[in-house]
C-alpha cells in the first residue's frame, strides 16, 4: 500500500512540473495589466510626472492639459483634422458674436479700426442639454438640499477615498458656470497664472481681484469665499444659456482663449463642496478630482502608479468630424466620420519615469503609442538620402506607424538687452550680437542633439503661424544667404562673423579698449552628465570667435529669479504657442512686456520704438495683406537688432501601433483622446506574437531536476521494498 501511494506521489510531482512548464501558454505572462484588460476598448499610455494642478483656473502646463483637456470643455475647440488650425464651437452653440463700442458707448461697425474701439462685447450662447459627469457635489437629499454640503464631520471621517462618497448627482450646464469660472480667475486662493494678463483685457477683473483679496483677509483660511457676490461687469449672465464677456479695446485673440481650459465652466457647487473643512487634508479638491462635462472623467487618481480616465456616462451627443484636409480620407482619418464620441471606453495612464522601460513596453505592445527618445531614435528611425525621416525595418515589421508634425514652438539664445556689454541699441553691441548669431551653428546643434527633429529658425514665428514666410522670402539675411541654384539657405561664412566682431571692437576676441579677452556668461538650467556635451558644444561655438564662454548652471527657481531681475547676460529659452496667432510670439519682443520693468514675458528686455509701434498696430488686426506687411517689417527689425539668436522650431515625432486609429497630430487641441480608436483584437495578437515566453530554460531546469531527483526516488523505493521483504521473511 505504501509503495502504491508513493508511486502516486511521484507521478503527482511530475504533473506539477509539467503544469508549471505549460502554465500561461495561452497568453503573455509578462503583461502589466489585469487578465482581459487589453481585450477591451481601452487606450494604454503613460505619464512621467505627477500633474501638479488639475484645476482649470490654475493649470498652465502641457502635462496637465493631457488630463483636464479631456475632462473640461471650454466654449470653443480646434477642429481635429483641419489645417491651418480652425476654431469651432464645443459647448457653445455657435461661434461667439462680437460687438464693438467707442468711448461714448456708441456701437461701431464690425470692421472699425482698432484705435476707435473702446470696448468689445462677446456674446456666447451655451448649447442646451449638456450635463456634468456624476459627482457628489451634485448629490441631493429628498428635500432638494445638497447631500454633502454641509457634510457631517463624523461622516467625512469615514471617507478616505473619493470613491467612498456613496451618492452622486448631475445637472445641466448653464451660462452661470462659465461666468463663475471667469470670476475664479480673480480668486485670491486660486492664484490663476493668467490673472495679470486677463486683467488687462477683461473689464473689471483687476478690481474684482482686489476686492476679493481684501475680503479673504477677513476670513479663516479654509472658509468659503463667495466670489459671486461682488459686482463685476466683465462677465454677466444674460439668460440660462447665454452670457457676455466685455473686453477693453479690440482683442480678437480672445477667441483663442475661449478654447483654453481657463475658460471652461466650473459649477459653484464644486467650489462649495471642496472648500469645506477636512476636504483639503484628504486631497479632495479641484486640483485632485476635477468635475467637468467632457468625454471622460477621472475615475482613478493614483499619481504614483496609475491615472485612469473613463467614459463620462452623461456625455452628450458628439460626433467624429466628416471633413478635414485633402489627404485625410486617403490616410483613413475619415473612416469614423459621423460616429459618436468618444471611441474608447477608457484611457489608462501608467507612471513611467524612465524612457527605457516606456520604450520597451511600447515595443511589447503594452503601450499603444510612444514618443522617440534620443536613446531609441536609431532603433526607430532611418534618415533617407533626401534627409527625410522614415521608419526602420524593425518598426515596419511590427506594423508601427510614424507621425511627424511641426510644433508651434520657438527655441532661442537670448541676450539681456540691459547688459552693458551685449545689450543696448549701439552699433558696437548690435554687431557683437550679429557675429555671435552667425557663429552659433544651430544646424549642427539640430543634427547632434535633436536627431534632426527640428528645423532651423530664421525669425520669431514658427511654421503654421500667420506671418511666417518660407523660402527665400523667409531667411534671416543677417545670418544666411539664399542659394537660388539649390533652393536653400546657406549660413554666412565665419570670416564674416569675425569681421563684425572686429568692427564691434573685439578683433580676435580681445577688447581693443582694454586688451583683455572677451568673456561672456551663459546662464542655463541644464546640469549633470547629460547636459555636459551640450554645454561643451556652446563653448566651442563661441571659441570660433575666440570668445571665452563661462557657463553658469543653476536650478529652475534660481534661474527664474536671475531672468526676472536681469542678472543673466545670455540664456536659452523657449516658447510654445498658447494660440496660433503671431501676436503670441511677437509680444515676447514688445518693450512694455520687459521682465525687468514690467514683469512680462520679454525675457531679453528688448526695446525698439518702431517695433513697439508696429506691434500696437498689428496685434489686434485681422489676418490679411496689411497685417502681413507689418509683421514682415517687425521681423526685419528683430533680425537686424538680434536680441536673440533664432535657434530652431522643434518637430514632434510620434509612433503608434497599427491598431491605433485617428492619431493625427494636433498641437493646439487638448481634447484629442475622444477621437482615438483602438482595435483590441489586433493588439492582443501583437502582444501574443512579440511576448512569446522562452520556455526551454524552465524545461531544461525541470529535466535537470527530474534527472537529479529520479535516481534518489528509485533508490528510496528499492530500500523500501527491501525493508518490506525483510519484514515479510521475518
Amino acid at each position: 500500500m505504501r509503495a502504491a501511494m508513493h508511486g502516486r506521489w511521484t507521478r503527482g510531482w511530475l504533473g506539477v512540473i509539467v503544469a508549471a512548464l505549460l502554465a500561461g501558454c495561452s497568453g503573455p505572462v509578462n503583461s502589466p495589466y489585469a487578465p482581459g484588460e487589453t481585450e477591451r476598448t481601452v487606450l494604454f499610455t503613460a505619464f512621467g510626472e505627477r500633474p501638479k494642478h488639475l484645476d482649470p483656473a490654475r493649470s498652465y502646463s502641457e502635462d496637465q492639459y493631457l488630463f483636464i483637456g479631456n475632462i473640461y470643455e471650454p466654449p470653443l475647440q480646434y477642429h481635429y483634422l483641419k489645417r491651418p488650425y480652425q476654431l469651432e464651437p464645443l459647448t457653445a452653440a455657435a461661434m461667439p458674436s462680437a460687438r464693438f463700442f467707442d468711448a461714448a458707448g456708441r456701437e461701431l461697425p464690425a470692421d472699425a479700426p482698432a484705435a476707435m474701439v473702446a470696448r468689445s462685447e462677446y456674446e456666447i450662447r451655451v448649447r442646451p442639454g449638456i450635463r456634468y459627469q456624476p459627482h457628489p457635489a451634485f448629490a441631493r437629499k429628498a428635500d432638494g438640499s445638497p447631500r454633502y454640503v454641509p457634510i457631517d464631520p463624523r461622516e467625512l471621517a469615514g471617507i478616505r477615498r473619493f470613491q467612498d462618497f456613496a451618492e452622486t448627482g448631475t445637472r445641466e450646464l448653464t451660462a452661470e458656470d462659465f461666468v463663475y469660472q471667469i470670476r475664479r480667475l480673480a480668486h485670491p486662493r486660486v492664484q490663476s497664472p493668467i490673472l495679470g494678463l486677463m486683467s488687462e483685457h477683461i473689464v473689471g477683473l483687476k478690481e474684482l481681484a482686489a476686492t476679493l483679496a481684501e475680503e479673504a483677509k477677513t476670513l479663516p483660511r479654509d472658509a468659503y469665499l463667495d466670489i459671486g457676490r461682488p459686482a463685476f461687469e466683465g462677465a454677466v449672465v444674460v439668460d440660462r444659456h447665454t452670457y457676455r464677456v466685455r473686453i477693453r479695446g479690440k482683442y480678437p485673440q480672445f477667441l483663442y482663449w475661449l478654447a483654453m481650459p481657463f475658460f471652461s465652466p466650473v459649477p459653484e457647487e464644486a467650489e462649495r463642496f471642496y472648500r469645506q473643512p477636512g476636504m483639503a487634508e484628504r486631497n479632495f479638491s479641484l486640483d485632485w478630482q476635477p468635475v467637468g462635462t467632457g468625454a471622460f472623467h477621472l475615475a482613478e487618481n493614483d499619481p504614483n502608479r496609475v491615472m485612469r480616465l473613463r467614459r463620462n456616462p452623461n456625455f452628450r451627443e458628439d460626433f467624429y468630424p466628416s471633413e478635414g484636409e485633402p489627404a485625410d480620407a486617403g490616410a483613413g482619418l475619415l473612416a469614423d466620420a459621423g460616429k459618436r464620441l468618444p471611441l474608447v471606453d477608457e484611457v489608462v495612464f501608467t507612471l513611467e519615469k524612465e524612457d527605457v522601460p516606456y520604450w520597451n513596453k511600447f515595443l511589447q505592445g503594452y503601450y499603444d503609442a510612444s514618443g522617440i527618445s534620443s536613446d531609441s531614435f536609431d532603433q526607430a528611425i532611418r534618415i533617407g538620402a533626401d534627409g527625410k525621416p522614415d521608419l526602420s525595418p524593425e518598426m515596419r515589421e511590427r506594423g508601427i506607424a510614424l507621425s511627424v508634425a511641426a510644433r508651434p514652438t520657438l527655441w532661442y539664445l537670448g541676450f539681456n538687452m540691459a547688459d552693458p556689454v551685449l545689450g543696448g541699441t549701439a552699433e558696437r553691441a548690435r554687431k557683437l550680437r550679429q557675429a555671435i548669431s552667425i557663429a552659433v551653428d544651430y544646424d549642427e546643434f539640430i543634427s547632434i542633439f535633436t536627431n534632426g527633429r527640428a528645423e532651423r529658425a530664421h525669425g520669431p514665428l514658427p511654421p503654421g503661424i500667420f506671418g511666417h514666410r518660407e523660402g527665400a522670402a523667409g531667411i534671416n539675411p543677417v545670418v544666411f544667404t539664399w542659394d537660388a541654384e539649390r533652393g536653400e539657405a546657406r549660413r554666412r561664412d565665419l570670416a564674416e562673423a569675425r569681421r563684425l566682431l572686429a568692427e564691434a571692437g573685439y578683433p580676435n576676441g580681445r577688447d581693443t579698449a582694454t586688451g583683455k579677452p572677451l568673456t561672456l556668461y551663459f546662464d542655463t538650467m541644464a546640469s549633470g552628465p547629460e547636459a555636459k556635451s551640450r554645454l561643451d558644444w556652446y563653448r566651442k561655438q563661441f571659441a570660433k570667435l575666440d570668445i571665452q564662454l563661462v557657463v553658469r548652471s543653476t536650478d529652475y527657481n534660481r534661474f527664474q529669479d536671475k531672468i526676472q531681475k536681469g542678472n543673466a547676460q545670455m540664456f536659452e529659452w523657449g516658447w510654445n504657442a498658447d494660440y496660433p496667432d503671431p501676436e503670441n510670439f511677437l509680444f515676447l519682443l514688445y518693450g512694455p512686456n520687459a521682465k525687468i520693468q514690467g514683469g512680462g514675458e520679454n525675457a531679453s528686455n528688448y526695446r525698439n520704438p518702431e517695433f513697439d509701434r508696429l506691434f500696437d498696430q498689428m496685434k489686434n488686426m485681422d489676418n490679411g495683406p496689411e497685417r502681413q506687411a507689418l509683421i514682415d517689417r517687425m521681423v526685419e527689425i528683430a533680425r537686424a537688432d538680434a536680441p536673440w539668436v533664432f535657434a530652431f522650431h522643434p518637430r514632434s515625432f510620434g509612433l503608434r501601433h497599427g491598431w491605433v486609429m485617428n492619431a493625427k497630430p494636433n498641437q493646439m487641441a487638448h481634447n484629442a483622446l475622444k477621437y482615438r480608436r483602438v482595435e483590441p483584437a489586433a493588439r492582443v495578437a501583437y502582444q501574443t506574437r512579440w511576448n512569446r515566453p522562452a520556455w526551454w530554460p524552465l524545461a531544461a531546469s525541470g529535466a535537470l531536476l527530474v534527472a537529479v531527483v529520479w535516481p534518489a526516488l528509485l533508490g528510496y523505493r528499492r530500500r523500501q521494498r527491501a525493508t518490506m521483504r525483510e519484514a515479510a521473511d521475518a
